[in-house]
């Protein structure tokens, strides 16, 4: 597997997390460190992953137990070495999100150190 696989993979991992409403794999995908940023409703987030983890747990039902379409799209990946830049763009909670995500290897494997979000739309 190339390292723009295995960070697509990861990417992937992620947009599953919100899919599935698993925290699990919001923990898989990020780096325990990992911070999550943005503008919602007016208001500047931060949240850690577990607080992540925590938002993306409590969808109940989840997407796909609700009968919703993923809809995620990897606009680009940019590798550096053990880092790497993506730009994502999905669609959450009734929200059409662009995501700009940091990614580092650490022990041969691709995780997320970095999410800043931005709303695009209403979906």
């Amino acid at each position: 597997m190339s390292e723009r696989e295995a960070i697509e993979s990861t990417i992937q991992l992620y947009f599953d997390s919100m899919y599935e409403s698993s925290k699990d794999m919001v923990d898989e995908a990020f780096h325990p460190s990992a911070k999550i940023t943005g503008i919602f409703a007016g208001e500047f987030h931060e949240m850690s992953r577990d607080e992540f983890g925590d938002l993306v747990g409590s969808q109940e039902p989840s997407p796909r137990e609700d009968g919703l379409t993923l809809k995620t799209e990897i606009l680009s990946v940019e590798v550096a070495g053990i880092t790497a830049a993506a730009r994502v763009r999905d669609e959450y909670l009734g929200f059409i999100f662009l995501d700009t995500l940091s990614l580092v290897k650490v022990d041969d494997k691709w995780v997320i150190y970095n999410k800043l979000f931005h709303i695009e739309s209403e979906g």
